[in-house]
């Protein structure tokens, strides 16, 4: 079954709410929430589903220029764009990539400056972009993850907006490509909305990578491949 999102704006609003209020809970927060507490806490995925999503159209060329930098940058372990450094994480690289194209991802946040980097990258999109769920991306599109990491160190997937990258294309079965920062540096990662829960398929193609390391003490309702912790995309070149 595929669920369709009637309002994309509306939803992008209600889980920048929801963020802001996952964040402020989380720094008042020590220790473990109660176990009966988890069920009222998940951090949905949102999201297309199904057959729809997703393909791939042709980018203007401020966003195949984005890409094409993105992909210089696989095998790194620093961020070094444009004569600058930024920080070595998720969102200090796609904000890298975005001031190739003179687009700062933090500007513009008002109250909201501060955040955590994604959720800062989040804001913008909504104020300045589109926040959707395909089925149609672009090259450079921003995709962005919940849960990848217990931010808030409470033991349970409550975590929103917690991992971003870049859009690089779509293959022919819908697996989304897409470059980001990871531990060891700028790596390429898949993810396919069409068969989420499959990390690799019977011939042993990977379509969904692990994003988030498993540990002994995770929740039962973890989950850890990039289409089960998918959370929207986001244009802002056009």
């Amino acid at each position: 079954m595929t669920d369709f999102v009637s309002d994309p704006r509306s939803s992008a609003i209600d889980l920048l709410i929801l963020f802001v209020a996952v964040a402020l809970t989380g720094c008042a927060t020590i220790g473990r929430q109660p176990a009966q507490d988890a069920a009222d806490m998940m951090v949905p995925t949102t999201g297309t589903r199904g057959e729809i999503c997703c393909a791939m159209a042709k980018g203007a060329p401020k966003q195949e220029a984005l890409v094409h930098t993105a992909v210089e940058l696989l095998g790194r372990n620093r961020v070094d764009v444009g004569g600058r450094f930024y920080p070595p994480d998720c969102s200090g690289l796609v904000r890298g990539l975005y001031a190739t194209q003179h687009v700062d991802l933090y500007d513009g946040l008002g109250e909201l400056d501060g955040g955590n980097g994604v959720g800062r990258i989040y804001t913008h999109v909504v104020q300045q972009g589109r926040i959707h769920y395909g089925p149609t991306l672009y090259p450079g599109d921003l995709v962005f993850f919940h849960n990848t990491w217990d931010s808030n160190r409470d033991g349970l997937p409550n975590d929103p907006l917690t991992h971003v990258g870049v859009v690089e294309k779509v293959e022919r079965d819908g697996t989304v490509l897409f470059v980001s920062w990871v531990s060891a540096g700028v790596e390429r990662y898949r993810m396919n909305l069409r068969q989420p829960d499959m990390h690799k398929t019977a011939d042993g193609r990977v379509i969904n990578d692990y994003i988030r390391r498993k540990g002994s003490g995770d929740h039962q309702s973890t989950r850890y491949l990039t289409g089960q912790l998918f959370a929207a995309f986001g244009t802002v070149l056009r």
